[in-house]
């Protein structure tokens, strides 16, 4: 399998991430996509022009969260994606929210990074960041633990990029919306498989702190 994705990408990071913990890396060639380049194949590939895209023998499998449900069916089902029906719904519900945290950071980025400075919308940035910012305040209501015995879920993946996407492009500090939840960030560091392969580049661990 080739996953065209990015290092920066926390779509692409929650995918690698996924891949890790069931054991499937080793089946997968991870090839760079510049979306911004209109030459890259990336746009043949998915339509969208979006990363990540998992190319098989029959066919091209895209957004992340096709992807993180293809991967659980590899890992023989059930295995990071719940399959009792309310576990199932309560963990997709979770996962969601995180890549809509994910979206509205990247909106961020983008505002910063492709507007000139006459063009940027201070209302709609943040606007971005308030949905970031009421998606964090909820993740604080929450229980989240990771032991290091468990099989993480595709939500506990999700959150762990999401937090560590956030530490490195920073529209605005989780910690002081979610702190408690520096526990579960350095227990999932510490446990899971790939976890730092596949930090965003640059990125210090040590912000864990």
């Amino acid at each position: 399998m080739i996953l065209r994705s990015a290092p920066a990408s926390p779509f692409g990071r929650m995918v690698k991430l996924a891949a890790h913990v069931l054991g499937l890396m080793d089946q997968i060639t991870v090839e760079h996509s510049d979306t911004i380049d209109p030459d890259d194949t990336i746009r043949l590939q998915n339509p969208l022009g979006k990363i990540p895209a998992l190319i098989t023998d029959s066919r091209v499998i895209y957004d992340s969260r096709v992807i993180l449900e293809y991967f659980d069916h590899l890992g023989g089902g059930g295995t990071i994606i719940p399959q009792d029906p309310e576990a199932r719904m309560d963990c997709l519900i979770r996962n969601a929210r995180n890549i809509g945290i994910m979206d509205a950071a990247l909106l961020v980025v983008y505002e910063g990074r492709y507007r000139p400075d006459e063009m940027r919308v201070e209302s709609f940035v943040e606007h971005q960041r308030d949905k970031i910012r009421r998606a964090l305040d909820q993740i604080a209501t929450e229980s989240i633990e990771y032991t290091n015995d468990d099989m993480p879920d595709i939500s506990q993946i999700g959150l762990a990029c999401v937090l560590d996407y956030l530490d490195f492009r920073k529209p605005i500090n989780w910690r002081d919306h979610c702190p408690h939840h520096v526990g579960f960030m350095q227990s999932f560091a510490a446990a899971v498989p790939g976890y730092r392969v596949t930090l965003p580049p640059g990125l210090d661990p040590s912000t864990l702190r």
